[in-house]
């Protein structure tokens, strides 16, 4: 009997069923893929009204270890999410309300806050001085929340990255440490940025735009690339920072996820989105340390 060439083609490669496309809830809701002891133990401060802007969504969350003493005087980590706007309530998203309780389980307070910053107009203006007025909130209100306002860390995600460079361009002693977590760079090449903002402000808030050869006065800095980072030109604009920042002698730490998509802290369940996130959380204690 003859086999039928198509056949003996379809064992040897088999038709692939296209990969659906996943929901934005499939997306945001899911935790992160590393847990530790004592996240559903960890306080919440919730709906916190940071700033006097007239914005209803503009609003906080302070996740704070358990059994705190007395007289304890914990780091703050603050998350900066994507371009998602703040009426869709990102704070309340499973993502980063996993990440508030994996940073509060390890000993630090987590500042989770809805900003301005949108898409396909970023408004970076506008999420500039929301990521500046919740900072100025939870240094002002830090010993109800027993956190340390000069020992705070930053840690953007995705289009939250621009709003990393107000940290880098200005030197603020307080923030110890940044972490960018599949994040823009560097603006200045790509579309949708280019569509909505003059040059001038893409410079601004492209953090390899605050890179300098004087690696004493430059903030450690944490990236966590995704592999198969699907969203156009993140990549390119990361490994344009990681190259300049070595350049410039920069104090860096780079983790790649060789097979990771855009989100794999909470889309791949494998072993090195936990190594990354550990890594992060390791970064985290060892800057913001006393």
């Amino acid at each position: 009997m003859t086999n039928n060439p198509k056949d003996v083609d379809r064992r040897i490669n088999p038709p692939t069923t296209p990969r659906r496309a996943k929901t934005p809830a499939e997306r945001v809701m899911p935790p992160v893929v590393y847990r530790l002891p004592g996240m559903d133990d960890v306080m919440v401060h919730s709906n916190l009204k940071y700033s006097d802007v007239d914005n209803p969504f503009l609003l906080m969350d302070v996740y704070t270890p358990p059994r705190l003493s007395s007289d304890a005087s914990v780091p703050v980590v603050m998350l900066i999410h994507g371009g998602a706007g703040a009426q869709y309530k990102p704070k309340d998203w499973g993502f980063f309300q996993s990440w508030g309780r994996l940073i509060a389980a390890s000993g630090m307070a987590a500042v989770m806050f809805t900003h301005r910053l949108g898409y396909p107009k970023p408004l970076l203006t506008e999420a500039a001085l929301d990521l500046s007025n919740a900072l100025d909130y939870i240094r002002s209100h830090a010993p109800s929340f027993k956190a340390d306002p000069e020992r705070i860390g930053l840690i953007a995600w995705s289009a939250g990255g621009p709003l990393l460079s107000p940290a880098m361009q200005q030197r603020t002693p307080f923030v110890r440490c940044l972490l960018a977590f599949y994040a823009y760079l560097d603006i200045q090449r790509s579309p949708s940025h280019i569509e909505n903002e003059s040059a001038e402000t893409l410079k601004s808030f492209s953090p390899v735009s605050h890179l300098h050869g004087d690696s004493l006065a430059t903030v450690p800095i944490f990236v966590a690339r995704a592999g198969q980072d699907e969203i156009p030109m993140m990549n390119d604009s990361i490994d344009r920072f990681v190259a300049a920042a070595l350049a410039a002698n920069t104090p860096l730490t780079c983790m790649n996820h060789p097979s990771g998509e855009h989100g794999f802290d909470n889309q791949n369940d494998d072993d090195r989105s936990r190594e990354i996130v550990a890594a992060a959380l390791a970064f985290l204690r060892a800057h913001l340390g006393d």
